[in-house]
């Protein structure tokens, strides 16, 4: 198979060709060549105006809901969403049913990725059947091929829990994610506290609720000298601290969802259950810290946090909907349709090349005889997700029907090109 690609920006501070817009040719699986100008024959020729290459894009929480909640996503549809969106690596949560809590179930996604378009990588859970109570199985888990660890969307509440979890993981290099929730405060809150939750009539889950977590995580991971990261970050006081924990030369690190840069809880006004999240969208001012905090490299990844929900979860009231939305599809969009202003290596870094760094995924980069794994973008194109084109099982997003400014061309991965139409 011969994939030729013309005039293309190679987005990859690790190339030769760093910068520079050139032809390149794919055969077989392998980058054959670059050049200023191929003239070959191609299966299939790739041309476009303000194309630019990558290493292909990783994303470092979604929830597949596989296996046990099959209905809202599976892997299949998942691992379609995730190309339409660009990213070929996708860590998958440990919330299903039964949990990702030992081997055989680490093992269900290993082996069964295989078959799919992506790279799948299970998170294997910190403790038992997600219950924040006793360690899981996490060595046996992590020689089968977990990535990470964590307890997804149910984050560990106890201290001398989380305490043994990093400890543990030091003997061989793992990493913890937390989703900075305390949910002993504010546990029955709908929105983020302040004016507008009390204009709305909505009970408030205060800063406070993220913010104290994430000191003690710190405090934990200072203690342990292990690695953590954190991720979904919501506030402003969170980003200055995990500023903080780098500074002192922790290995810590952050993400954030495309969501939390974008919406407010201005944006709440209007009831719309696709906006009720976890942790919840916070002020304005919250959101323009975290935009100079991503600019700034304080935050290294962005991560969709893809929660898809069937239509009963979403179509009913505020109270009683789930929290979540779906999100591989537009991650890339929504994050250039705020930061267009950015080159094109710096928003490649953030959508996966820096979480390849930090959890030892296999390199990638663009260069001659290398192998092709790659994700090619446009930052002057157009995205609109709509019911046609729509990959997930779930149609839980505020972002359908709503143009967004950048645009995927297709991966290349596993040895196989994937373009979009």
């Amino acid at each position: 198979m011969k994939l030729l690609i013309k005039k293309v920006l190679i987005a990859d501070k690790n190339s030769l060709f760093a910068g520079l817009v050139k032809d390149i040719l794919v055969v077989d699986a392998t980058i054959a060549m670059i050049d200023d100008a191929i003239v070959t024959e191609a299966d299939e020729t790739i041309e476009a105006q303000d194309l630019a290459i990558s290493p292909g894009w990783v994303d470092i929480f979604a929830d597949f809901a596989d296996p046990g909640y099959e209905h809202r996503e599976s892997l299949e549809s998942g691992a379609a969403a995730a190309l339409a969106g660009g990213i070929s690596h996708v860590f998958v949560l440990p919330n299903t049913k039964p949990s990702l809590q030992n081997k055989p179930q680490v093992a269900y996604i290993v082996e069964k990725q295989k078959q799919l378009p992506v790279h799948l990588y299970p998170i294997g859970a910190i403790s038992k059947n997600i219950e924040g109570k006793d360690l899981a199985e996490m060595y046996e888990m992590q020689q089968c091929g977990a990535i990470a660890f964590s307890d997804g969307l149910q984050p560990v509440q106890s201290s001398g829990l989380l305490l043994k979890a990093l400890q543990y993981i030091n003997a061989f290099n793992g990493t913890i994610i937390q989703l900075p929730i305390d949910k002993s405060i504010g546990a029955f809150g709908l929105m983020t506290e302040g004016i507008i939750s009390t204009q709305m009539g909505l009970p408030g889950i205060p800063a406070l609720a993220e913010t104290m977590l994430v000191k003690r995580d710190i405090d934990l991971l200072r203690y342990t000298n292990s690695k953590l990261h954190i991720t979904g970050i919501s506030t402003a006081e969170s980003a200055a601290l995990v500023a903080e924990a780098k500074a002192e030369g922790l290995a810590i690190s952050s993400s954030v969802t495309p969501y939390h840069l974008f919406f407010c809880d201005e944006d709440l006004e209007g009831y719309d259950t696709n906006l009720k999240l976890n942790p919840p969208l916070r002020k304005r001012a919250d959101m323009m810290a975290l935009r100079s905090a991503v600019e700034n490299g304080t935050i290294d990844c962005i991560t969709s946090h893809h929660l898809p929900q069937n239509w009963d979860n979403k179509t009913c009231e505020f109270e009683y909907a789930a929290h979540g939305m779906i999100g591989l599809q537009t991650s890339f969009a929504v994050v250039n349709h705020l930061f267009g202003h950015l080159p094109e290596d710096k928003l490649a870094k953030l959508m996966g090349q820096n979480a390849r760094q930090l959890f030892n995924l296999p390199d990638a980069t663009i260069e001659i005889s290398a192998m092709a794994d790659f994700t090619v973008f446009s930052k002057t194109g157009t995205t609109i997700l709509n019911k046609e084109n729509n990959k997930s099982k779930s149609a839980n997003s505020p972002f359908i029907g709503i143009p967004l400014t950048g645009s995927i061309s297709g991966v290349f991965t596993k040895g196989k090109w994937n373009g979009n139409k």
